[in-house]
């Protein structure tokens, strides 16, 4: 499509399409409007006229506090998501947003206060020591901050505050290495407690800490081989106080079947229990994440293995599968994730060992 100026376009059709500038996405992006015409000074018009029309628009002089919005965008979320990511946003307004903006009116907000904030986090935000917040962790507060502001706009007219979304370094993933992959492996065959074969059945499945604590006997199918991940538990935090509560998977794509090597399917049939009982504890009630946690990391040390996150059995399950020749398609069904294209940017990546071997393979024509 060859550019006939600035935000115009030559369409294939024969039409020109211009885009005018109306506001700011979530990440800081411009958001625009798509003019069509079929001439050039048409559409140069229509975009003017597009123009004046959004520099018209009134700005509200509702005198609304982040605060009052915050609390009325937390009343309207509640209705629409998961308690999890309710509990989630409101310890993020409560927390963080409302002690440093909760007095200040929104009509009265500008980029450079919202920026300051954002810094501000960044080099002394947390609530314990005052120590630095992750970029990612700030990109997720102003992200609740902007759906704020987005509600205001559609209740009262108030405009957005432009401001720059914390920059998000990419680090190296990090999975177990062949020799520690080895040392578990072998400890949890050689002490086989239910806990240690739920441990492995990550390690060989990447269910996530809390999927693997809401498994019950009856999603396992003896007869296929497969498990189904119907249920995550999770502990969240309310009002300073915290709960356990027993939700459905992160996203619907989470919701899914996933086959079971054989070894591991014989192993759990000589512990089977009653279908209604959690596989781990055995009872009516699942055992939370963090106790799976702490009897991870005993075993990490009873090991000599450094000290890792629960949640790297799902890196390594997902990277060793990439090395056996997984397509992305299929390990992105396997995970749970919402589209291929996170897990190709998560976890494909091409060693200098695989690089080597393809140039091996480049000869002269000659």
């Amino acid at each position: 499509m060859p550019r006939r100026g600035s935000n115009i376009y030559k369409r294939k059709d024969g039409r020109f399409e211009g885009r005018v500038a109306i506001g700011h996405k979530e990440n800081g992006a411009l958001r625009y409007k798509y003019v069509y015409a079929h001439t050039l000074s048409e559409l140069k018009n229509k975009m003017l006229r597009f123009q004046i029309t959004v520099q018209k628009q009134p700005i509200s002089s509702i005198k609304l506090t982040v605060k009052d919005a915050a609390m009325q965008w937390l009343s309207s979320a509640k209705l629409r998501v998961k308690p999890s990511s309710y509990a989630n946003y409101e310890n993020i307004i409560r927390s963080h947003i409302l002690p440093v903006l909760g007095a200040e009116f929104l009509v009265d907000i500008t980029s450079q206060q919202l920026n300051d904030f954002i810094y501000s986090k960044m080099q002394s935000g947390s609530l314990h020591g005052g120590k630095r917040l992750s970029a990612r962790y700030v990109r997720d507060m102003m992200r609740v901050f902007h759906s704020i502001e987005r509600y205001a706009e559609q209740e009262y007219g108030i405009r957005e505050t432009h401001f720059t979304m914390p920059k998000i370094e990419k680090k190296q993933l990090d999975v177990l290495n062949a020799e520690e992959r080895k040392k578990l492996e072998q400890y949890l065959l050689a002490n086989k407690s239910i806990s240690n074969l739920a441990i492995l059945l990550c390690l060989f499945t990447g269910l996530r800490v809390g999927e693997l604590c809401g498994l019950t006997w009856g999603d396992i199918d003896f007869q296929s081989g497969t498990l189904s991940v119907n249920r995550t538990v999770q502990r969240i935090n309310r009002h300073g106080n915290s709960e356990v509560i027993i939700g459905s998977p992160k996203s619907k794509t989470s919701i899914r079947v996933v086959p079971i090597p054989e070894f591991l399917l014989e192993l759990l049939r000589e512990r089977k229990g009653d279908d209604t009982r959690y596989l781990i504890s055995g009872k009516t009630k699942p055992v939370e994440p963090r106790v799976m946690q702490y009897r991870f990391q005993r075993i990490l040390k009873t090991c000599r293995i450094r000290k890792v996150s629960f949640h790297l059995l799902r890196h390594t399950y997902a990277t060793d599968c990439i090395a056996h020749g997984f397509d992305a398609k299929t390990l992105s069904e396997l995970l749970g994730h919402a589209d291929a294209s996170i897990t190709l940017n998560r976890y494909v990546h091409s060693s200098m060992q695989m690089k080597q071997e393809y140039v091996k393979r480049l000869m002269l024509s000659v």
